[in-house]
């Protein structure tokens, strides 16, 4: 699967999110997600899924197991299957998502 990046839409989640899958396949999936000041990521779990994710610009509150860190662009993070998180977003930001195994309901 090759994805241009241009070629994507956005898929507005609210008014603070929106994110674009880029490319999946396998076990894997990659995403961009696009987060405004002030939006903030509800407190979940993934039960089957693992996350790696990638701060491409802006800064983030990250909630990880109820340790919070501040991470900017450059920084990045890992969700075990099972681990509470979320995101509190400091700025505008853009984080690239990677999930094993595929989150099905995000491609559209």
């Amino acid at each position: 699967m090759i994805t241009i990046n241009r070629q994507v839409g956005l898929w507005q989640i609210n008014e603070k999110l929106a994110r674009k899958v880029l490319s999946y396949g396998g076990s894997l999936m990659m995403a961009e997600t696009h987060f405004q000041k002030g939006g903030v990521g509800e407190l979940h779990r993934h039960e089957d899924h693992e996350q790696v994710s990638y701060v491409v610009r802006g800064r983030i509150e990250l909630e990880l197991s109820g340790n919070k860190t501040v991470l900017e662009q450059g920084d990045s993070f890992y969700v075990s299957k099972n681990v509470l998180h979320r995101v509190v977003i400091l700025e505008d930001a853009i984080v690239l998502d990677v999930f094993s195994p595929i989150l099905e309901d995000w491609i559209r």
